[in-house]
């Protein structure tokens, strides 16, 4: 990796984005608004996605009451658990996980849940072997896979990580989510054009959703065109979450003094010496 992205403000933006990306790859297991299919279960009034901070509240606290009338209901559990990790509550999220689990210890969309939240709380290692034994080898779930790679990603296993994103498109050819883990892949390691080239095939994709557009906008604006990230960022928003998501781009791009160099850098020709070791 070039030696202008070792300084400690471009570390925690790495760090930031590597977390996007396993929230984007393991999404897709078992989300809130797919699995609230019980009657038993609250349902949400609008897609979780579509929240905002006081909806998100207010829905965590139906879930997890709940949760406390019937907590080996798997359903119920995984639920529960996705809405405490888009409110910040890793631990108590992997905590309510570790029971459903015991609970349900055959169920394989319980486990790709559990292993959802160790990676969120870190555990990364743990959560690799979690997800595959939740994979069935004689037919393989791209979405697992996909996960095993961003995993594999927050522990700067790249290659490994790329081959899995590989292997899950394979699967699932010319899946939006894939290609854009693939791409931030590459905009983890300061490869950035190539970042943008599976960006844009994902964006391109009839059924990417937003938050690969904002995985774009994002590789688009850490290249200097921000007037071109922001148009990204406002495309199929209303105007209140179009304003919230440039300002968490902006959020993220006041780090990008290094990332502007590697730029740079990218555009020149490759010097002797400097090229990216994965």
């Amino acid at each position: 990796m070039p030696a202008s992205l070792t300084t400690i403000s471009t570390n925690r933006f790495l760090q930031g984005v590597a977390a996007s990306l396993i929230i984007l790859a393991l999404a897709g297991c078992s989300t809130t608004r797919d699995r609230m299919t019980t009657g038993s279960v609250p349902k949400l009034t609008k897609p979780v996605e579509e929240m905002d901070a006081t909806e998100l509240r207010s829905a965590t606290d139906r879930l997890g009451q709940a949760y406390e009338k019937n907590p080996r209901d798997p359903v119920t559990g995984v639920s529960y658990a996705n809405l405490l990790r888009m409110n910040g509550r890793d631990a108590q999220a992997l905590a309510v996980m570790q029971q459903v689990a015991i609970a349900n210890p055959g169920d394989r969309n319980v486990l790709a849940a559990y292993g959802k939240a160790q990676a969120a709380a870190g555990q990364f290692q743990q959560a690799l072997d979690t997800i595959s034994r939740a994979q069935t080898p004689d037919r393989p779930d791209w979405k697992l896979v996909s996960a095993q790679g961003a995993i594999l990603d927050q522990m700067g296993r790249a290659s490994e990580a790329r081959q899995r994103y590989r292997d899950a498109l394979d699967i699932q050819p010319n899946e939006p989510s894939i290609l854009s883990n693939l791409g931030m892949s590459y905009l983890l390691t300061g490869d950035l054009r190539t970042a943008e080239t599976y960006l844009r095939s994902a964006a391109g994709q009839p059924n990417a959703d937003s938050r690969v557009r904002q995985n774009l906008a994002l590789v688009v604006g850490l290249q200097g065109r921000f007037a071109e990230a922001e148009q990204i960022a406002r495309r199929e928003l209303s105007p209140q979450q179009a304003d919230a998501n440039v300002a968490y781009l902006r959020g993220m791009l006041s780090q990008q003094n290094s990332w502007q160099k590697l730029a740079a850098k990218d555009k020149a020709p490759a010097a002797a010496g400097d090229s990216n070791t994965n």
